[in-house]
């Protein structure tokens, strides 16, 4: 058995879907359930007697305790964050809270049943921290992608809170011996993703016949990984991963904002025709604050150690994830609650997640 932290989110719902799919070994998910975070996106698992629930925070170090006494998972899974850089400028502290004093108390409580294990099971155990590549900062468009040794430099209350988790788990491992694995992403796409990022923002608001609101010139670059890639990456570096290292994932699809959003548009126009199709509706509006350039991943040794690589195209995976938000309008409608229009009305002038 694993533990999932922040398994009812965006990346944490699909891993455990591709974990019950690849094989019989159980799973328990520890979810606050914040605004994203939703136990629907869990239904198809939730009725198997090897899948357990825990709604709390880890923030709450008895909390875990209790989890890893009463389950003894081999593995831990970290998703659970604060993750949309918008919010974080309107409110760094919950950020701080969960991203760096979460991972603190949680990293504290799995040291302590880590040490306690019998010596087979403490050699096998493994921590495994989901981070982003926001941390690395922001790069020129000739710039090389970045890689595992790139200096951090982050440039929004987020990517501080996550440099600063990611800063606690190496230093966990190398103070304490804790057995953890690092891996930084480029920006997920694909189901299960709350209307407030880019893509299914576009995807909703198109739909809806409001504005496709896009920041600056919309020339900002971000380096797109379909969500099941991902996952299956983590599925590699906790297996087979060298204790210690971090591993860069991305799927080495570049792309401008605005580039993103006529692509988005182009789907739509395909799946749900529409007279005048949908780009009349992107409108450029002002920057956020420190809005980084370009983001773009050098995933070279996750590919040379472990053999991982993307299999979806960024074609591909959009148009995966355009038909998963037309086919689930019932899965939207329950996201889309009163705490979600209050957020968008309140951003709306300046713009889209990231």
């Amino acid at each position: 058995m694993i533990l999932v932290t922040g398994g009812a989110g965006f990346i944490g719902a699909n891993f455990v879907h591709q974990w019950f799919q690849a094989g019989d070994e159980g799973a328990i998910v520890l979810d606050k359930l914040t605004y994203a975070g939703n136990l629907g996106s869990l239904e198809a698992v939730t009725g198997k007697p090897n899948f357990h629930f825990v709604h709390d925070d880890i923030c709450h170090r008895s909390v875990v305790q209790s989890v890893l006494a009463r389950h003894r998972p081999r593995a831990i899974v970290h998703f659970a964050a604060e993750s949309h850089v918008d919010r974080s400028i309107h409110g760094p502290a919950q950020f701080l809270q969960t991203n760096f004093i979460g991972t603190f108390e949680l990293l504290e409580a799995v040291r302590e049943y880590w040490g306690a294990l019998p010596g087979a099971e403490r050699d096998a155990f493994r921590f495994l921290h989901v981070s982003t590549d926001e941390v690395y900062g922001s790069l020129q468009e000739s710039d090389p992608a970045f890689g595992e040794t790139t200096a951090y430099a982050p440039n929004s209350p987020y990517a501080a809170s996550k440099a600063g988790s990611d800063h606690l788990v190496r230093a966990w491992h190398h103070t304490y011996g804790l057995p953890t694995l690092v891996t930084n992403c480029s920006n997920n796409y694909g189901p299960y993703q709350f209307p407030e990022k880019l893509i299914p923002l576009m995807i909703l608001n198109a739909l809806d016949g409001q504005p496709l609101p896009v920041y600056g010139d919309g020339h900002n670059v971000r380096d797109w990984l379909f969500v099941t890639d991902h996952c299956a990456a983590i599925f590699r570096v906790l297996a087979q991963g060298r204790i210690g290292q971090t591993y860069n994932i991305g799927g080495g699809c570049e792309r401008r904002n605005v580039d993103v959003v006529r692509s988005i548009c182009s789907v739509l126009a395909a799946l749900r025709p529409r007279p005048g199709g949908y780009e009349s509706q992107i409108r450029f509006v002002r920057d956020r604050p420190g809005h980084d350039r370009r983001y773009a991943i050098d995933a070279g040794k996750v590919e040379a150690e472990l053999g991982w690589r993307p299999q979806e195209t960024f074609d591909t995976g959009l148009a995966r994830t355009v038909r998963w938000y037309l086919d689930h309008a019932d899965w939207v409608a329950r996201v889309r609650d009163g705490r979600y229009r209050q957020w968008i009305d309140l951003n709306y002038e300046s713009g889209q997640g990231s």
